[in-house]
């Protein structure tokens, strides 16, 4: 399984963005995708994932009513639509997937088998 991500950038407080997540190969491993965060000296953070079908979707408390992740299973690509967006949430993006909604296990990095490339995302004050 490979995942690409893209549609990083530079954007100003209170802008939008939309990440897409291309995964090819192993339609079962990517039954769950999600995006993950990382900021410089910080840990790898859960942003949100939702599972094949779109049938249920989780999103992390920091960007709950901000960002919302989707799915177009035709395409085998994820989404995450950032509105909103906060100085604080400069970071590196990545895509992840796993083969399995486990609620215990989706908001842990170490859970996903597969990881996408990160890309950036820069948001000025």
């Amino acid at each position: 399984v490979q995942l690409q991500a893209s549609g990083g950038g530079l954007v100003q407080a209170g802008g939008s963005l939309r990440l897409s997540c291309a995964a090819s190969g192993g339609r079962i491993s990517t039954n769950v995708m999600a995006w993950f965060r990382q900021a410089p000296g910080k840990d790898r953070e859960f942003v949100a994932a939702v599972a094949e079908s779109s049938r249920v979707r989780n999103h992390g408390e920091s960007v709950r009513g901000r960002f919302t992740i989707s799915r177009d299973d035709a395409k085998n690509t994820v989404y995450l639509q950032m509105n909103s967006l906060e100085p604080e949430d400069t970071a590196v993006y990545y895509c992840a997937a796993r083969s399995s909604w486990i609620y215990d296990l989706i908001k842990g990095a170490g859970n996903y088998r597969y990881w996408g490339q990160g890309t950036q995302v820069t948001v000025s004050s």
